[in-house]
């Protein structure tokens, strides 16, 4: 049997090396982006800089396995203040200039052989031990971390996705704060095997109506899941406000007869390159072309549209994801952003006191790709 009949789980030591990997190149793209970062730098160059180390990395794993795909699982994006998600611009569009005080969200994955590995972080510009974020945007960046953190004790075998989604709440709450509505957003997706390749199953909803919309779903030893975490100071509303969407992914359920030739060989190239991981326009030679071309596929469902997302103007978002791969011997995160609480000095706390106990022993771990060792003492 083939490697794509058969499902393959972090069961096989090589499937765990292949997350790894993909985890450890994912760390280190994200440390780069984070540390080029500063005032006066464009967003769009980052999103170049973060793809580029991907690319480049990704093609030294596995080199005499010629046919085994690898590289970006989700183009670098770079999300500021109220904006939520999947801003990446295209040389075209409007670019973003980075200035002291700007939340900053950093979106990207990374694929090896189509085992995926996902993180974002979030940061404040300028901030510093001397000068450390006070006020909404330490609360909202204080909340999404905690919630990342309480997620990784809660997020093992045995364990309920609702359970997930009651921490997230309390815990926003004491920070009067608000996780970002939406299915694809603030959620918990699942991976099995190969069928990995970019078709993840949302398994938490996280505000209380959602809970009575959505069956319970058990968490499994062997399976793997992009913990991801989105909270906002105002309502919690993302819309699409309006930007180009330059990042999408082909839906290979759908089928449709292209009318335009730019469209079908624009389709033909994403199939080639790209299988069903997402993707921006940005990696076409033609940019023109790539942009011509979308319409039609996007038009009848062949490619999935992720939207720029936005909160209302004013309000800031902070978001933390990671990977995490529950082993036999407990939870594994693979993946993680450089997180200083030192930095971030809320006049709120988690009430809830159950709560408090389940967070307060690693909340300052490191992105070091090694096992969470203390997971299993949290129930």
């Amino acid at each position: 049997m083939s490697d794509e009949e058969q499902e393959q789980t972090v069961a096989e030591d090589l499937v765990v090396t292949k997350y790894k990997m993909g985890g450890d190149i994912a760390n280190q793209a994200l440390h780069l982006v984070v540390e080029t970062a500063k005032p006066g730098v464009s967003v769009l160059s980052l999103c170049e800089k973060g793809d580029a180390y991907i690319m480049a990395e990704t093609g030294k794993v596995f080199k005499k396995e010629k046919e085994m795909k690898k590289g970006i699982a989700f183009p670098t994006s770079v999300s500021v203040n109220n904006c939520v998600c999947h801003f990446s611009p295209l040389k075209s569009d409007p670019d973003y200039t980075l200035k002291d005080g700007d939340l900053v969200k950093i979106d990207l994955g990374v694929h090896v052989d189509g085992f995926i590995a996902n993180v974002a972080h979030s940061f404040v510009v300028g901030a510093s031990k001397e000068n450390p974020i006070t006020g909404r945007k330490a609360d909202v960046m204080k909340a999404a971390h905690l919630c990342a953190e309480a997620a990784l004790r809660l997020v093992k075998p045995g364990n309920q996705n609702t359970q997930v989604t009651e921490a997230w709440n309390k815990i926003a709450q004491s920070f009067k704060c608000t996780p970002i509505e939406g299915e694809c957003l603030s959620n918990v997706c699942v991976s099995h095997g190969k069928g990995i390749r970019g078709n993840h199953e949302s398994l938490l909803f996280r505000n209380s109506s959602d809970l009575f919309d959505h069956e319970k779903a058990e968490f499994e030893v062997h399976e793997v899941y992009a913990v991801d975490v989105l909270i906002s100071t105002g309502e919690g509303k993302a819309r699409d406000g309006g930007l180009r969407t330059t990042i999408y992914k082909r839906d290979p359920s759908k089928q449709y007869g292209l009318k335009m030739k730019t469209s079908r060989t624009f389709f033909s190239e994403v199939e080639r390159r790209f299988d069903a991981m997402p993707f921006t326009l940005r990696a076409f030679e033609d940019e023109a072309k790539a942009r011509l071309g979308v319409v039609e596929c996007a038009k009848h469902e062949l490619l999935q549209p992720f939207s720029v997302l936005q909160e209302k103007e004013g309000e800031c978002v902070a978001q933390f994801k990671f990977t995490v791969l529950l082993m036999a011997n407990g939870p594994h995160r693979i993946t993680n952003g450089p997180f200083d609480p030192e930095l971030y000095k809320s006049e709120h706390e988690v009430q809830d006191a159950e709560l408090k106990v389940k967070i307060a022993s690693k909340t300052a771990e490191n992105a070091t790709g090694q096992p969470t060792e203390d997971t299993e003492a949290v129930e």
